[in-house]
């Protein structure tokens, strides 16, 4: 288990690299280069003490050992230069083995100041090389900073859901395991523990004998693209106990060169997305695809033994697309080597991602002797689906993964699967010739699901091209040369022209001349157009006659069965959108095109009862519209009585009070730690979430105490109206962003009171002409906050004021939740058209 001690040390180093490397990855590289020049140290003392010599810093190398590097008398510059040139030397260094070579393989040091450098070694000079579980434990902690890849369509495997995957599996000691897009090597970690904790006795001890020790050693593989992740997991292995791990630097996809080797056990989480153009792969695929989801599905179906087994997360497109290549797959997978879909909840993967997810389960000897597949649906993993992912009691993995295992269990032994479906509403066994029937080889269970009024069934799914035509827009070039504003001009129709959250398009910013609009593509009112660029896939209705550009798409000639309504819900349901993103092209701008939206598909109720959907829907938009009324006219209104005295901010203020008021506590006391995304916009009190150490936050972050007034002054948070009062604080302390102004009211000025002047258009307006800096960052100098005057009435009035706005405000809050909460009827209202019994919910019967 990871200790406090050792997690507050990374942590701490990450706070250090922050201000200089912004970028996780690139902290996490630079964390974990120091740890391992650190660790070599280390082991060359080890070898001393025991009579033996440094093999690592020694003849020319010796220059850089980490005594040398923390010597007190040397100076921070030349601490940095030290530092720097051992890490971008490392690789010439004849004495350090292939691993750590590929570790310092293009290592550099990414900033230049002393003073960082020496305060991040300092941290890095506590971690010992112990040979310990521990450090495998705290490298995996510092790993889980890293989010989304996004780029690349790759996210983060939850711990929780990679150990499910591997005890389906049960790996043994005799196995070749591979993951060939092994990101942080977390599948083979897993495995490797699975492995030792199921060849151990009852006290723990191990019972494999030293040579399946290292025969175990050498049958794990991991494959990687990244030069960047394959340094980590390398890393990540070493620290486990993998003297000698094999990761290689491998597109599984277009390189040829380890097609002919196999393993027993597989298990993925692979890139979903494709660039632009597609994957090129080589020609030895049995399926025919640029997809590489389905390359890489494809890939791992071939690559298993005779006996192999395979555990492969998948998006939504693998399980239902019906293009040729996806069916292929399917009908490849269920005709040698499928035996069970796991179906997971869609926010299994946020905060990086809510795309919707399954796991497919391959046993290549059960599945040929089997006439069956499971389908299992896990609907709580154990953590809530919202972007925090907070512990819950729900959790039907466990049970799942009996499930599961029973089912393999009888398939092994050839015993009846009747009981497992008694026993349980999750699964479903379905005969391979159902699946096979129409020649779609659908892997969605719900569909198969006898007696439900399932969409798969009742409600079927068409590609949106079946029910309407689809053209793109478009624009004449140069624009600039087109626009005007002339009276017969024809309105140019532009996403920044559609309000976020707004159904219909009234009016537009520009207009354009005959000759533009001549090469653009006309729409008229009642037309329906989606975005398809920068903010893409959000429907619009026109409301006016216009003129749409190459960054819109347009949706005409509805046929009969589609209501446009229900269609403009539809599309901006998360289940679409999750279609959308992960159909997306381009590298630096995702973008649609018109065949991707063709190919999405929406699920087609009858007309009577989309036109229900619809009704329900906009029942719970017209509670959102007035509500949302209120919050945008909502502005706490303060009338200055003329005999009030006006003060200025910095006579009835302590403007930033000094840490020093602090230096007497212990570095140990915890106090509330508050980044610049705690603070909200327009709202009185913030909410502290996090803590840290005294001594971990003095010399770098902004203090405060409860009562005190926090101002963002930096671009764009000032003008955005981030600002709050500190209340309920740990120790009754906190501190935070150094892009703070604290204001510390005295006499009987109330927070209160200066926060709602403080914090009011007025005073950004008056202040944002006086920020200075370059156009990027801005900021409100201290003089300009110090000097802008407030009124100060007597103590008893204040407290009048200031009651009857915080009354106003609870009101104003309550409207913000019923926003909340009906925005989440309208999309679980969606979730029924998609997945749940929609037609008894709309009175439907089949």
């Amino acid at each position: 288990m990871l200790d406090t001690t050792t997690k507050r040390r990374i942590d701490t180093a990450r706070d250090i690299l922050v201000g200089k490397v912004p970028d996780p990855k690139s902290q996490v590289e630079q964390i974990t280069i120091a740890l391992i020049y650190k660790f070599m140290d280390d082991m060359d003392a080890e070898s001393e003490e025991l009579g033996g010599k440094r093999k690592f810093f020694t003849g020319d190398f010796a220059r850089y050992g980490w005594a040398k590097l923390m010597d007190r008398s040397l100076g921070g510059h030349e601490m940095l230069g030290l530092y720097g040139e051992g890490i971008a030397k490392m690789p010439e260094n004849p004495g350090i083995p292939a691993l750590f070579r590929e570790i310092f393989k293009n290592a550099y040091l990414p900033y230049r100041d002393p003073e960082t450098l020496k305060a991040f070694l300092k941290i890095i000079d506590d971690f010992s090389y112990d040979h310990s579980e521990r450090l495998g434990d705290a490298f995996e902690y510092l790993l889980s900073v890293l989010g989304s890849q996004g780029d690349a369509g790759q996210f983060r495997t939850p711990r929780h859901i990679i150990d499910f995957m591997v005890e389906v599996l049960a790996p043994r000691k005799d196995e070749t395991i591979l993951d060939p897009a092994c990101g942080t090597a977390g599948f083979l970690i897993s495995a490797y523990k699975h492995i030792l904790r199921t060849n151990a006795d009852a006290k723990g001890h191990s019972t494999l004998t030293p040579d399946e020790k290292g025969r175990l050693a050498r049958n794990f593989k991991g494959y990687d693209i990244s030069p960047d992740m394959v340094r980590l997991s390398l890393v990540n292995l070493y620290l486990h106990g993998f003297t000698d791990p094999h990761i290689f630097e491998y597109d599984s996809l277009t390189y040829e060169e380890r097609w002919n080797e196999f393993a027993d056990v597989i298990l993925a989480n692979p890139p979903f997305m494709s660039p632009k153009g597609g994957i090129k792969p080589h020609k030895r695929f049995s399926i025919q695809a640029k997809r590489s989801e389905v390359l890489f599905v494809d890939y791992m179906a071939e690559h298993l033994t005779p006996t192999g087994r395979a555990a492969i997360i998948v998006p939504e497109g693998i399980i239902f697309q019906s293009q040729t290549a996806y069916k292929e797959l399917r009908k490849m997978l269920v005709e040698n080597s499928l035996v069970a879909v796991v179906s997971l909840p869609a926010g299994c993967f946020n905060p990086y991602s809510g795309v919707k997810t399954s796991i497919l389960i391959l046993d290549k000897s059960l599945a040929k002797a089997a006439d069956t597949i499971a389908f299992f649906k896990v609907e709580n993993d154990g953590y809530g689906l919202g972007a925090q992912r907070r512990a819950i009691e729900k959790n039907d993995l466990p049970q799942v993964q009996a499930e599961l295992a029973a089912y393999l269990h009888a398939l092994r032994s050839g015993a009846s699967t009747e009981n497992i479906v008694a026993l349980t509403s999750t699964a479903q066994i379905v005969p391979k010739e159902k699946i096979a029937a129409n020649g779609d080889y659908n892997l969605s269970g719900e569909r198969y699901r006898e007696g439900a009024a399932s969409v798969g069934l009742v409600w079927p799914l068409v590609p949106i091209g079946d029910v309407c035509i689809i053209e793109r827009g478009a624009s004449p070039r140069p624009i600039h040369d087109f626009i005007t504003d002339a009276p017969d001009g024809i309105n140019w129709i532009k996403i920044g022209d559609a309000e976020v959250g707004a159904k219909y398009i009234t009016t537009t910013k520009e207009r354009v001349t005959p000759e533009g609009a001549a090469k653009s593509r006309r729409v008229k009112p009642g037309d329906f157009i989606l975005s398809n660029s920068m903010s893409f896939g959000r429907p619009y209705v026109m409301a006016t006659d216009g003129c749409i550009h190459d960054g819109w798409l347009l949706l005409r000639d509805q046929s009969p069965l589609l209501d446009q309504d229900f269609l403009y819900n539809i599309l901006g349901s998360d289940r679409v959108f999750a279609q959308f993103k992960q159909a997306a092209t381009g590298g630096v701008v995702n973008n649609l095109n018109s065949e991707i939206v063709r190919r999405v598909q929406i699920p087609l109720p009858p007309p009577d009862v989309q036109k229900e959907i619809v009704a329900e829907i906009e029942g719970y938009q017209k509670v959102i519209k007035g509500a949302r009324a209120v919050l945008d006219h909502y502005r706490p209104h303060i009338p200055i009585h003329p005999d009030w005295p006006m003060v200025a901010l910095g006579e009835a203020c302590i403007v930033n009070p000094r840490k020093s008021e602090v230096a007497d506590l212990e570095g140990s006391t915890v106090v509330s730690f508050v980044p610049m995304s705690d603070i909200g916009e327009h709202e009185m009190f913030f909410a502290p979430k996090d803590t840290k150490r005294l001594d971990e936050v003095t010399a770098s972050y902004t203090y405060f105490k409860d009562g005190d007034v926090l101002l963002a002054k930096v671009t764009p948070c000032f003008e955005n109206g981030k600002a709050g009062i500190a209340r309920n604080l740990c120790n009754g302390i906190g501190f935070g962003s150094s892009e703070f102004y604290v204001l510390r009211p005295t006499g009987d000025l109330l927070p209160q009171w200066v926060f709602m002047f403080a914090a009011t258009p007025a005073f950004r307006v008056w202040a944002t002409p006086q920020m200075t800096g370059t156009g990027g960052l801005q900021r409100v100098p201290r003089s300009v906050v110090e000097s802008y005057e407030i009124p100060r009435p007597p103590l008893v009035t204040q407290q009048a004021i200031v009651a009857e706005i915080e009354a106003e405000q609870a009101l104003v809050a309550a409207n913000r939740e019923l926003i909340t909460r009906f925005e989440k009827k309208i999309q679980a209202t969606l979730a029924r058209v998609w997945d749940e019994n929609a037609a008894e919910s709309f009175g439907e019967n089949p």
